[in-house]
């Protein structure tokens, strides 16, 4: 069993105030509040201000984590940011939250893993602390995907939705929280979930959005529950554990019904997963941090708890974690 001497301190959340619910996009498109909770589980999301871009959800993030658990990132040495949606192409948006928190000192990088972005953000985190190299990390998944989504097509508009949390890695000073790691990618699947950039072009193919997300939701399903069960079975192995030891599996909130389609084929059935997609929608790589701060708040997700997070998205890429939870609880 990996023994990380890594652990995770403090979350915080935050999502922007505008509700889009199933009634608002019924006046947008083609679709119903019961074809949308039928195919994909989902209620609302939220939409961040046209002048609100995903720096401000990330600092908003850190700053609901300095307040809930009273502690203080001036001394961070490495911000990471998982997004798919920065503002700018440079300077990256680890920058930009630097610069809004004034943290003297630090380390700023962006990570592009799509909806993967934050378990690859957290397994970053336990390497850089482990090795010595860095004692305090700040890892944030924050998106503002509304700003490319095309609310003229039916398929994608009613899955997508902003928000971002953030998690702080320290060096433990006991037990280490980090007990096993997995990643993989399908790169040949890329041409299923893209947002055209500089090429106009993928593999030959031309690219369609005209800047907006594009996604093949069945081509996407299809490598989900495929790929999923089969690795998470391997990442709990991993960990030296049983399915039956794991509490809480909390895979990205792509769609409820993808969710239950990799429940059905096991290893941990939907009695025991966490989402954040019926009032949150899709939020890539802030859905993760978003489920677990709403089981927290439920009261669901407790010290001691073993949990196995796994995102996936475009790449095809995935990445999962076998973590101990120890983060303090402020309810």
């Amino acid at each position: 069993m990996n023994q990380s001497m890594a652990t995770i301190t403090a979350m915080g959340t935050y999502v922007p105030d505008r509700i889009l619910s199933n009634a608002d996009l019924e006046k947008l498109v083609d679709t119903s509040d019961e074809w949308i909770v039928q195919r994909t589980g989902m209620r609302e999301r939220r939409i961040a201000a046209d002048d609100q871009f995903v720096s401000d959800l990330a600092t908003k993030a850190v700053k609901d984590m300095m307040r809930r658990y009273n502690v203080s990132v001036e001394d961070v040495d490495m911000i990471l940011v998982a997004t798919s949606t920065p503002e700018y192409s440079f300077p990256s948006t680890a920058s930009r939250v630097q610069a809004n928190l004034k943290i003297p000192n630090t380390g700023v990088l962006d990570l592009n893993a799509a909806c993967a972005g934050f378990t690859y953000g957290l397994q970053l985190a336990d390497s850089l602390v482990t090795s010595g190299m860095y004692r305090k990390v700040l890892v944030i998944g924050a998106e503002t995907l509304s700003k490319i989504t095309d609310y003229t097509d039916r398929t994608t508009c009613v899955l997508f939705g902003d928000g971002a949390g953030a998690f702080l890695v320290e060096r433990a000073t006991g037990k280490g929280d980090f007990m096993a790691a997995i990643s993989g990618t399908s790169g040949e699947g890329g041409i299923h979930l893209y947002k055209s950039g500089l090429s106009s072009e993928m593999n030959g193919v031309p690219l369609q959005g005209e800047g907006c997300l594009v996604q093949n939701g069945r081509e996407i399903y299809k490598w989900a529950v495929r790929t999923i069960p089969e690795q998470l079975s391997k990442l709990i192995a991993k960990a030296e554990m049983k399915p039956e030891q794991i509490d809480w599996f909390v895979p990205h909130s792509a769609n409820l019904r993808m969710i239950e389609a990799v429940c059905e084929r096991g290893p941990i059935p939907l009695e025991r997963t966490l989402t954040s997609v019926e009032y949150r929608g899709n939020t890539s790589a802030a859905s993760i941090p978003l489920a677990l701060q709403l089981a927290v708040d439920e009261g669901k997700l407790k010290n001691g708890h073993q949990v196995a997070l796994f995102g996936f998205g475009g790449g095809l890429t995935y990445a999962g974690l076998v973590l101990r939870w120890s983060v303090p609880d402020t309810n």
